[in-house]
């Protein structure tokens, strides 16, 4: 996909080392369209477990604008780069973010009865439940059903348990 002139995108933008809470306050205040999914993690200390809240995908935040703001974009405190492909930024498809917007708002899903006659590579898009409108790969990892949920440009890829009888097979 190519960038046009002009036109609003998603960017993702790398930040230092655990500085995106940080980077992704500084970029709200500024006025972007900022994204950063986050999730909880129970984290395990020898005297204690403490619930965290933690990125989704480590060192990256994601930015909705146009490409002639990146120079005032990477000025702010802790923004690194932006992610390119093939030396051109890359674009991140709004599918993908929603599918991490959905994906971030019910992390937990627990596996039903399977129903559906779904095989390993086939696309599919869940249609009800909390993650509905999703859509991604099914993947069978030793006899259970996935969602293989990708963002391409990042070259990230995450499974998801989901009941087979919340999706349906996409031609």
């Amino acid at each position: 996909m190519e960038v046009v002139e002009n036109e609003i995108n998603w960017f993702a933008f790398r930040t230092k080392s655990r500085a995106e809470k940080k980077v992704h306050e500084r970029l709200l205040e500024a006025g972007y369209n900022s994204f950063l999914p986050l999730k909880t993690e129970i984290r395990l200390w020898s005297d204690r477990k403490k619930k965290v809240i933690v990125p989704l995908i480590s060192s990256f935040v994601f930015i909705n604008c146009e490409e002639k703001e990146f120079t005032k974009i990477l000025n702010i405190q802790g923004v690194v780069c932006v992610l390119k492909l093939l030396s051109k930024p890359a674009i991140i498809k709004e599918e993908e973010i929603e599918n991490l917007k959905i994906l971030i708002s019910n992390i937990d899903l627990t596996l039903l009865e399977i129903t559906n006659k779904i095989f390993s590579g086939d696309y599919i898009e869940v249609i009800k439940g909390p993650l509905k409108g999703m859509t991604g790969m099914s993947v069978i990892i030793k006899g259970n059903h996935r969602v293989l949920i990708e963002v391409t440009a990042l070259e990230n890829k995450m499974l998801v348990d989901i009941p087979l009888s919340f999706v349906n097979k996409i031609s």
